[in-house]
């Protein structure tokens, strides 16, 4: 009976480790699965996150691309109502100075563009940065000025010719307020860097 035993004790530790051993792997494949789904969902996690901030930073540019844009269509229009203000304001000038009878016809259009540049600024105050709009309000405080000599010269019966002399300091001081205008614009707008 010793012998029995010992063979049914060696058959029982047989079956017990080859049932063992098939738990074991089981188990240690059910774990590398388990570890290769989690790797696996670690790295769609990644992927969507790096795909949101890929989505992210291209609306931010293409929304900075707009803005960019919006700012460009801006300073352009301001830049030539602002000329076109000041031409009128000098072509009506040189009429009063020469005598030459466009008075009335210069005085229409000095209007139509003091309109016109009124309306552009009123559009920049709400688009354009700190930096530009201060020399954009300069440039119009400048041509406003212009406008009150020119009218000031037309306030009496004949033109007063002190009021139209004092136009010429105010003409170059908007020239100066328009080339700073314009530096700021081009900054702003990456066109002239400000350099080291």
């Amino acid at each position: 009976m010793g012998d029995a035993w010992v063979a049914l004790a060696v058959a029982a530790v047989g079956v017990i480790g080859t049932l063992g051993a098939a738990l074991l792997t089981q188990g240690r494949a059910d774990r590398a699965k388990r570890l290769e789904l989690d790797a696996l969902a670690q790295q769609q996690r990644q992927e969507r996150e790096h795909a949101e901030r890929v989505r992210r930073d291209e609306l931010s540019a293409a929304r900075g691309s707009e803005l960019l844009d919006l700012r460009r269509a801006c300073y352009i229009a301001l830049n030539t109502a602002a000329r076109q203000y000041q031409t009128a304001q000098v072509n009506l000038w040189h009429a009063l100075k020469d005598g030459t009878g466009l008075e009335e016809a210069c005085l229409q259009q000095l209007d139509e563009r003091r309109s016109a540049h009124r309306e552009c600024w009123a559009e920049a105050q709400m688009i354009v940065p700190t930096t530009v709009l201060g020399s954009a309000s300069a440039v119009s405080r400048r041509l406003n000025i212009g406008y009150g000599t020119l009218k000031k010269a037309l306030a009496g019966p004949s033109v007063d010719g002190p009021a139209l002399d004092a136009f010429e300091p105010e003409l170059r001081a908007a020239w100066t307020s328009l080339a700073d205008m314009r530096l700021a614009m081009r900054r702003d707008l990456g066109v002239d860097d400000l350099g080291p």
